[in-house]
């Protein structure tokens, strides 16, 4: 079933009954090539990229609930690649660029609007830093404009300029950086692997990995065993916990990172905004919905729920910024469990146990890396070379101290990422 503008017009005129499933609801088989643990972004998109760039069809993405209902679908759904530091700048560069095909390569409209980012600074030296990370982006091959104040004032003029405590002194914009409809981005990834043949078994949860003389033979499952030569975790705020049943203690904290949405309004906030001084990012949904969010809940959890005392500090952080918001009324909000690294950057490789690999670690940039790192991981696991974008991603590098990447400066503390 391919989507198109005249498909769309004939089954609104004919009362829509010629649609078909997006994907299979498989049944588990008694063995697989290759299994994928967790059913999101990120574990939907390698066994896309394992069936189409690699040929690999016999594989199943195991989802102990609903395929999306994890982090991939608990965001806010930014796209961007405004990195600076070696490892995740070309990765990220490498993942944007997916995105700006990827509504052509699926033949799935996930809404990604390339509306533009403005990171807003509020100091001389965050100008400066600013201007050092935007022309490391223009030297990757992307795109960055560093605005003074009037600059800024062109493209949202609905800030307080003059505000004491924070007065805005510039931004960095990012034109191609934007968002993206995020449930859209998992069920495009699934409608496109199980039409290359992988099988998505929902409601399946993993419950042991089975590994014989240091090799993965399999998994044990609520549905059953499953055995299979290769086994990929790729399941966000749980990894330490999936990484345990093989034995493994990852260098991994799990946070809860809320956000939430107001109610519909008429178009008035046309890019993605980031204030410099209180951690908060704001855009508008195209239902009108303002979508924003801001810091951890800094405790550790896996409860996906946030307390209020953050979602305090967000509204006062939005209220500080533009308060032309203040009388929109919130109707949601939820928490996503972030799996937070040392360092804040991400974990793509192999283990000490033959045939079992990692894919985790994201903390804030998950959803914007989800093409990159499927891409990059199916190589990886069909290949058992690191694909070129992420081969910086080594998870011995807690272990030796070499290739830390600590993207923001802020040391070896989880929860500050």
């Amino acid at each position: 079933m391919r989507f198109s503008g005249l498909r769309v017009l004939r089954e609104g005129l004919t009362g829509n009954k010629g649609w078909a499933p997006h994907w299979r609801d498989a049944e588990p088989k008694a063995e697989y090539d290759a299994i994928i643990i967790g059913g999101g972004g990120h574990g939907l998109s390698t066994a896309y990229y394992l069936a189409k760039e690699h040929g690999l069809t016999n594989i199943a993405v195991l989802e102990k609930g609903y395929l999306g209902g994890g982090n991939v679908g608990r965001n806010t759904t930014i796209v961007r690649a405004n990195y600076f530091l070696q490892g995740n700048s070309e990765f990220y560069s490498h993942s944007l660029k997916l995105w700006e095909g990827l509504e052509e390569d699926l033949n799935y409209n996930v809404m990604h609007s390339q509306r533009g980012l403005i990171n807003l600074f509020h100091s001389d030296g965050q100008r400066d830093a600013f201007a050092r990370r935007g022309n490391a982006m223009i030297n990757q091959g992307d795109d960055a404009v560093l605005l003074d104040r009037d600059g800024v004032r062109k493209h949202l003029p609905y800030l307080d300029f003059d505000n004491v405590r924070f007065p805005i002194y510039g931004g960095l914009l990012h034109p191609r950086g934007g968002t993206a409809r995020h449930d859209a981005v998992a069920w495009g990834y699934a409608r496109g692997a199980s039409d290359r043949g992988v099988d998505l078994v929902q409601q399946c949860e993993v419950t042991g990995i089975d590994i014989e003389n240091g090799q993965v033979r399999g998994v044990q499952t609520t549905r059953g065993a499953i055995r299979a030569k290769k086994v990929g975790i790729v399941v966000a705020g749980r990894s330490g916990q999936v990484a345990a049943m093989a034995g493994m203690r990852l260098p991994i904290e799990s946070h809860v990172l809320q956000a939430f949405v107001t109610e519909g309004l008429k178009p008035c906030i046309d890019h993605v905004v980031s204030f410099g001084m209180g951690h908060f990012y704001i855009s508008q949904s195209d239902k009108g919905g303002l979508v924003f969010g801001g810091d951890l809940d800094f405790y550790a959890s896996y409860a996906s729920r946030g307390n209020l005392p953050m979602a305090e500090h967000v509204m006062e952080a939005g209220m500080t910024l533009m308060p032309m918001i203040g009388k929109a009324k919130v109707l949601r909000s939820w928490g996503g469990i972030m799996d937070m690294t040392p360092d804040g950057s991400p974990i793509i490789d192999k283990t000490d146990t033959k045939g079992l690999f990692i894919d985790c670690g994201w903390c804030y940039g998950g959803f914007k890396a989800v093409p990159g790192s499927g891409f990059s991981f199916a190589h990886l696991m069909a290949t058992g070379n690191h694909h070129a974008p992420a081969a910086k991603y080594r998870l011995d590098r807690f272990r030796n101290g070499v290739g830390l990447m600590d993207e923001e400066g802020t040391g070896s503390q989880h929860n500050l990422h």
